[in-house]
């Protein structure tokens, strides 16, 4: 818990600090919950619900936005490699109208390599986000790292942490493209075989290359696996 204590700390003082001296900031929270079902050897499947919430628009206060719903499959192909794709439904009309309900459609690959505790991931995915009014193709890399706190290898009731960068191109007809960046941080908890506990946050600079606005997230997830 000293981890999580600390991490909570250093982020609501960064969070207070550039909330008070820049311009177009956001603070959401976006708790969730995720099944991970293993078929085979080789192919998975993940189902998620999440809520995502204003605590920050200008003043503080807390205001549902929207809740997703997704399905994602995962297919090994080779030592640390893997091919997914998925399914995303986006209920925000009911929480923040005239915000436009969504449907995403993800294409993702993966490959990971290990040295030593340290796993480095990368990961592409093409999307396409569904509107009455639009679609939007988005194009997002993935770089990341994570390791356990204690020890080589991560065993129940031990933390874990993790941290990634990933930088995003959005492009749709009849409109300039639109470059976003996000910096990603977890600690969690591997609580026993089947479940683990995150606790996180994340930056997002967002359209950066014309009028950047800044969005920060606070970030808990609840993961099962069978």
């Amino acid at each position: 818990m000293y981890y999580i204590k600390s991490f909570v700390i250093v982020l609501s003082f960064f969070f207070s600090i550039t909330t008070f001296s820049q311009e177009n900031v956001t603070g959401y929270f976006q708790p969730d919950i995720s099944l991970n079902y293993k078929v085979s050897s080789n192919y998975s499947h993940n189902f998620k619900i999440a809520q995502r919430a204003f605590i920050y628009e200008d003043n503080f206060s807390y205001r549902t936005r929207q809740v997703d719903l997704s399905h994602f499959s995962t297919l090994k192909v080779g030592f640390h490699q893997s091919l997914g794709v998925g399914i995303q439904y986006r209920f925000r009309n009911t929480f923040d109208a005239p915000g436009e309900n969504e449907l995403r459609i993800t294409e993702q690959y993966k490959f990971s390599h290990t040295y030593g505790n340290l796993t480095l991931g990368n990961r592409f995915r093409a999307e396409q986000r569904i509107t009455p009014e639009k679609t939007i193709h988005r194009f997002r890399y993935r770089l990341s790292l994570n390791a356990p706190l204690k020890g080589e290898k991560l065993d129940i009731g031990e933390p874990y942490f993790s941290i990634s960068a990933e930088p995003l191109l959005s492009v749709a007809e009849s409109r300039k493209p639109i470059y976003d960046q996000r910096l990603t941080s977890h600690f969690g908890y591997l609580l026993n075989r089947e479940t683990r506990l995150e606790v996180g946050a994340e930056y997002r600079a967002e359209d950066y290359n014309k009028n950047t606005h800044h969005i920060y997230f606070l970030l808990t997830s609840l993961i099962f696996s069978l």
